[in-house]
């Protein structure tokens, strides 16, 4: 059986058809045929592959560390820390989203920024009406943290666990 795809990508018997495809009638060169039989025939051999899903390797946003909530709703939850700031709050938009803790403010309660040029973390108050604590002290300007300091956002508390820092670090493309 000769298979010959046109440039609409259509496949038709030369042998039934000639050089005219039925689907879209583009005409296709018999040099072309000849060689577009070839490469019909690679392009069919690669398509009938079977290819490993190796899912979606763009646009991963490596962790750099977790909260994990030791007391409240959302008691065992844990959220990841991204690179740079993290909002958080109840509301959707925000990058670490704490529900079912209405004492928490839906937007900006408190900020984690992981500095990556400097290895560190650190938790900033937000711009709503709400306190962070940190250790059981509130927090009214930038405060480092450090491998297991408790935060507390309304009702909710949560472990800081750091994975990048001074041991580890993403590489860097």
């Amino acid at each position: 059986m000769s298979l010959t795809r046109c440039p609409n990508g259509h496949m038709f018997s030369t042998r039934k058809h000639g050089n005219l495809c039925p689907y879209c009638s583009i005409s296709v060169e018999p040099a072309a045929v000849k060689g577009g039989e070839r490469k019909a025939a690679q392009q069919l051999e690669t398509d009938d592959k079977t290819m490993p899903y190796l899912g979606e390797v763009k646009g991963i946003h490596p962790v750099t560390g977790w909260l994990v909530c030791i007391e409240g709703p959302q008691l065992g939850q844990d959220y990841r820390i991204m690179a740079e700031k993290n909002f958080i709050g109840r509301s959707e938009e925000m990058h670490i989203r704490i529900i079912g803790d209405n004492t928490v403010s839906r937007r900006n309660h408190a900020v984690i920024v992981y500095d990556p040029k400097k290895r560190n973390f650190y938790l900033l108050p937000g711009d709503a009406s709400g306190l962070a604590y940190h250790n059981n002290e509130a927090v009214y300007s930038p405060v480092e943290l450090t491998s297991y300091d408790v935060i507390q956002l309304g009702h909710s508390k949560f472990i800081f666990i750091p994975l990048c820092g001074a041991h580890f670090e993403w590489e860097s493309e």
